[in-house]
């Protein structure tokens, strides 16, 4: 099934629908097309390992319809990760952060649970849709580059994606930027497409305060 440019409220609803089976759903990002999953599903957790041959104990994030509903995978949020969000949500910039009980172990990392808001309005409305964070993993094999196009998401046995939300071309460049924070400060897990002299501007406007 595909959605263009968003406009195709059936899709969406046929995208919940999936999400809820514990099936794959495509789509697009602000930079690259990501594989949305129910991420308290075993199932569909299980499917995206096995479709992407993606080594089990590298965390998949999380993309949220909004701050609040990221915030609540947490167990508690760091005062700049709320200046962070404030800055630079929707956006391409993960937190990663304490995370709350009872998350699935497919999306826990080292240092928590990594979300974000994404700006592209098709995942926003898949996410608030959908009533909880979807996964955000980039829909491509492991070791393969991100896809802007779904061309080679299309090569993929069709009983895999049991729903494509088509947005064009997309922006691609560099991924979104991972980053921990606890209540000591961040660390960058992944440079990306915010730049390490943005976010430390907004760390100091928030300790000057």
């Amino acid at each position: 099934m595909r959605l263009e440019q968003a406009e195709s409220a059936h899709l969406i609803d046929a995208a919940v629908a999936a999400l809820r089976a514990g099936e794959l759903v495509v789509y697009p990002t602000e930079t690259f097309y990501g594989i949305a999953a129910d991420p308290e599903s075993s199932t569909a957790m299980a499917r995206i390992f096995a479709l992407k041959g993606r080594a089990l104990g590298q965390p998949i994030a999380l993309i949220a319809a909004d701050e609040v509903s990221a915030f609540a995978l947490a167990r508690q949020v760091p005062p700049l990760a709320c200046r962070l969000a404030g800055a630079f949500w929707p956006g391409p910039l993960t937190l990663v952060l304490p995370p709350r009980a009872g998350l699935h172990e497919a999306v826990l990392g080292p240092d928590g649970i990594g979300v974000r808001v994404s700006s592209h309005p098709v995942a926003q409305r898949l996410a608030a849709a959908f009533g909880r964070p979807i996964t955000a993993t980039s829909a491509n094999a492991s070791g393969q580059p991100a896809p802007a196009e779904l061309s080679a998401v299309r090569r993929w046995p069709a009983d895999q994606i049991k729903v494509l939300l088509e947005a064009g071309r997309l922006a691609g460049g560099v991924p979104s930027t991972i980053l921990a924070v606890s209540n000591e400060g961040y660390r960058i897990i992944r440079h990306g497409a915010i730049g390490e002299h943005e976010i430390a501007a907004v760390a100091v406007q928030r300790e000057r305060k």
